[in-house]
């Protein structure tokens, strides 16, 4: 059965911008389809991807899923997947960043929604997917900082579900977590915020069994092979072009591809860090334009990475379904990320 939890509305506060018309505007930037990007600061973005409501699951998965507020001031939030028939404290924890080049995207959008109830049912733990904020209104690393404060406020939770103290509101979800097992992962852009904010663990003291990073959204001024070559399939989820578009509305302005957050190669200081993260899997899609970065960042990582590459399908296959090979390539991941869930546990 699926049970919604409402603790929180996001619907208020989704940033999706009505498809109008701006004469006088100018556009600075545009991706079609999903962004655009006015010389006066405006941001439209459309509604080519639908919001759901957490209540919008298939019967069958018997999935509890609720929106909860993280952090109110910067309108924070998350949407929390538990797996019914399960003992308390016994799931593991995943906290999961969505994909959309940092400037689209949430975690109410439908292809998600869908996916980590599946995968959430499949591992089978509970999964925090975080709504971070977007740029280009909110540049890197405001994703960061909100992928730090999610993680922390997860933690947090430990503590009151462990002592009894406020466990009223969010009962429903923390009494079911081993807290003692949280994982980082997410998509594309969200891999990217999973590797930077499990570097920050990384720093500040850890606490995180693992990290998944699934297309994980690097860039660099250098084409790669891959960026140059790649066949893309139909509907591709990512296009070069679309890559660098997405990289200069999110990184601060005046930074190249370069930069540490866009090419964790390009700085020594960064190449360190790789050295301090968990257990690290990286799901890689053979048609991708980043397969050759991705397969870069796994040969940094040595013997430390755990790394699967995905045949005959491109970006986001998972949550677009865009290929004929898409459900079954899907269904071999969950089946990867489970082995690698429980390997780590």
């Amino acid at each position: 059965m699926v049970t919604a939890v409402s603790t929180y509305d996001p619907r208020a506060n989704l940033q999706i911008g009505k498809n109008t018309h701006h004469p006088n505007g100018g556009i600075m930037a545009e991706i079609e389809g999903l962004i655009t990007v006015y010389n006066d600061g405006r941001v439209e973005r459309s509604s080519i991807v639908p919001n759901v409501a957490a209540s919008s699951l298939p019967q069958h998965l018997g999935i509890t899923c609720g929106d909860v507020a993280i952090f109110d001031p910067s309108r924070l939030w998350a949407r929390v997947y538990v797996p019914s028939g399960f003992p308390a404290g016994r799931l593991p924890v995943l906290v999961y960043f969505h994909g959309g080049g940092f400037c689209v995207g949430s975690a109410a959008w439908k292809c998600y929604h869908e996916f980590l109830a599946n995968l959430s049912s499949q591992i089978p733990c509970v999964t925090v997917s975080v709504n971070y904020r977007l740029a280009p209104e909110h540049r890197l690393p405001a994703a960061y900082d909100d992928g730090v404060r999610a993680v922390a406020w997860v933690k947090q939770q430990a503590s009151k579900s462990y002592s009894g103290a406020g466990r009223d509101s969010l009962s429903w979800w923390t009494d079911k977590c081993d807290f003692s097992r949280i994982f980082l992962a997410g998509d594309s852009a969200g891999a990217n915020i999973a590797y930077n904010v499990a570097s920050s663990a990384a720093n500040g003291g850890g606490g995180v069994k693992g990290l998944v990073l699934i297309q994980p959204f690097f860039g660099g001024e250098a084409r790669t092979n891959s960026e140059k070559h790649a066949a893309q399939p139909p509907f591709s989820a990512l296009t070069l072009a679309a890559s660098d578009a997405y990289w200069a509305l999110a990184l601060p302005e005046g930074c190249s591809r370069d930069h540490p957050w866009c090419n964790p190669l390009a700085a020594a200081t960064r190449m360190n860090n790789l050295k301090l993260l968990p257990p690290t899997m990286v799901c890689i899609s053979e048609m991708d334009i980043l397969k050759d970065r991705n397969i870069g960042f796994c040969a940094a990582m040595g013997t430390a990475v755990e790394k699967v590459v995905y045949k005959g399908v491109g970006h986001a296959f998972q949550i677009l379904h865009n290929s004929p090979l898409s459900h079954p390539r899907t269904h071999e991941m969950m089946s990867h990320l489970r082995s690698f869930v429980v390997h780590h546990h």
